[in-house]
């Protein structure tokens, strides 16, 4: 009995090159995609008001946050800066899921890695707040990363 929902590539010999395919792979596919960019359009969005407050307040008052305090080590921006890229490795993922979802995961592991020496004390609570959202912005990295292979 010959299953319909499989297709073969054209091949030589019947051993020689053939592959396999379920056609209910483009239909996960097509779903893992749209899981994806639901869950990173919440991330994409709550990032853009973000920077746009923080570029309407620069703009208007001359200082993007004025409540920051004066003469804190530089290394203390990096996490920061590098979920924002993160984020914008998101916003690649939705055009070019491999280039994308690749630079979401290095950005996230590099933000993993540097955190730890910004001399914040990792003991307290609040100060996984940043490495949870990490681990949140990354879920949208590695669906993209799935849908990837699975095309």
């Amino acid at each position: 009995m010959k299953n319909h929902s499989t297709q073969k590539t054209q091949g030589k010999n019947e051993g020689e090159g053939d592959v396999i395919f379920n056609k209910t792979d483009n239909k996960t596919k097509k779903r893992l995609h749209l899981i994806a960019r639901i869950v990173s359009a919440p991330i994409i969005v709550f990032t853009l008001i973000t920077a746009v407050g923080y570029g309407w307040n620069w703009i208007t008052t001359g200082v993007a946050d004025p409540h920051a305090v004066e003469g804190y080590p530089f290394i203390e921006n990096v996490p920061p800066f590098l979920m924002l890229f993160a984020v914008i490795g998101l916003v690649v993922a939705w055009f070019k899921e491999k280039i994308g979802a690749w630079i979401n995961l290095i950005l996230c592991a590099a933000t993993l890695i540097v955190y730890p020496f910004t001399g914040i004390n990792i003991a307290e609570f609040r100060s996984w707040i940043p490495m949870i959202l990490v681990f949140i912005i990354a879920v949208p990295g590695v669906l993209f990363i799935m849908c990837w292979r699975r095309s």
